[in-house]
């Protein structure tokens, strides 16, 4: 589904992410963890498109992206879902979901201006696939209220249903457990699941690792903007590598 080769991308002298190598199978959920400024997000957001590499290539399904902007890359089957909530407000919950089926909309501009009849039967389309998203991670109920009366559990979740309205190939979960209670992580980890088994592609960047090592088909592990392990949950978990980097400790190579 998704291969990345020598990818790396810096910030002045600092690399947030540096040569990094990394093969992602078709219906894969695989984990990227790492300390605090291991480059997960940066990974994640030139993956999307929302920033360029320095060097290297990335490739969804033998297509090189090159420098597709980010919503050319929603409309190939790319859906990213930020750590932080983002909300379009003055809007409801249905048409904030909506917003991300629009990427892949066909009528054209002329189409919706004019208002003319492909206009609405596309409209109708991104209607009902936006209420099978509110439903499949529980917000049916609130479908009608304003996006920013929501609180922040149910904002991840309208941000998780927006994506999955976009009906992608590969979805970019960032860090979405963070600031949730006890129950909506739960909640949250059984839908990814449901996710996984239902045949989609995700990527998860998540510093619970618990959660992660639970879902994760393979994890991938950053420090520093590099690769430093890649493999089973069993595997990472016992890695000196990894332990080190968790730890601030170094490992004799």
């Amino acid at each position: 589904m998704l291969r990345l080769e020598g990818v790396s991308r810096h910030f002045g002298g600092v690399y947030a992410v540096r040569d990094v190598d990394l093969t992602v199978g078709q219906r894969e959920l695989r984990g990227i963890i790492g300390p605090n400024g291991a480059g997960k997000s940066t990974l994640f957001n030139l993956i999307a498109g929302h920033l360029r590499p320095d060097q290297g290539t990335i490739a969804l399904r033998g297509r090189r992206l090159g420098r597709l902007p980010a919503h050319s890359r929603a409309a190939l089957g790319i859906a990213i879902v930020f750590q932080a909530a983002r909300v379009f407000r003055g809007m409801s919950v249905r048409e904030n979901v909506m917003v991300g089926a629009h990427a892949g909309t066909r009528a054209g501009f002329w189409t919706a201006a004019l208002r003319l009849p492909g206009h609405f039967r596309e409209e109708r389309l991104i209607r009902a696939r936006a209420d099978a998203a509110l439903a499949r991670v529980g917000l049916s109920g609130w479908a009608d209220r304003p996006a920013e009366s929501l609180p922040l559990g149910q904002q991840r979740s309208m941000q998780l249903a927006r994506a999955l309205c976009a009906e992608p190939e590969l979805l970019l979960l960032d860090e979405p457990a963070s600031g949730l209670r006890a129950a909506e992580r739960e909640a949250l980890a059984d839908l990814i699941a449901e996710l996984r088994r239902a045949g989609l592609t995700i990527m998860l960047v998540e510093h619970d690792v618990a959660m992660v090592t639970r879902l994760a088909d393979r994890i991938t592990v950053l420090d520093l903007g590099r690769v430093i392990a890649d493999g089973a949950p069993e595997e990472i978990r016992s890695d000196p590598r990894v332990i080190a980097a968790y730890l601030g400790e170094e490992v004799a190579t």
